[in-house]
């Protein structure tokens, strides 16, 4: 795994169960990300933000799942080639329209 994902899938979500299990023993969600995240070996501002993305998925939280923002980043990507197409098209459309007149103009 590269440095970015250094914990699997698994791992997190296995994480995230331990936070909501024990969210009830401790005094605040804090708290139990303090407590489980030294067990997982990562910080607790990362497990709190794998329990944050996980409310969201869920439902629990307001705010943009995973699948809304990867289909927003594919249709962004689509927009993005769309656009180079446009241009490119608008290039090669000014370039036969230029050479149309060049030809009539010889004739």
């Amino acid at each position: 795994m590269n440095k970015l994902n250094r914990f699997s899938p698994e791992v997190r979500a296995r994480a995230v169960r331990m936070v909501q299990e024990q969210r009830k023993d401790h005094r605040s969600l804090w708290a139990a990300i303090e407590s489980i995240a030294p067990k997982i070996g990562c910080a607790a501002q990362t497990l709190h933000e794998w329990v944050r993305k996980h409310e969201i998925d869920s439902g629990m939280r307001d705010g943009i799942s995973g699948e809304e923002r990867d289909r927003i980043k594919a249709l962004e990507r689509e927009v993005k080639e769309l656009r180079k197409a446009n241009e490119i098209l608008k290039l090669a459309s000014a370039f036969f329209a230029q050479a149309e007149l060049d030809r009539r103009l010889k004739s």
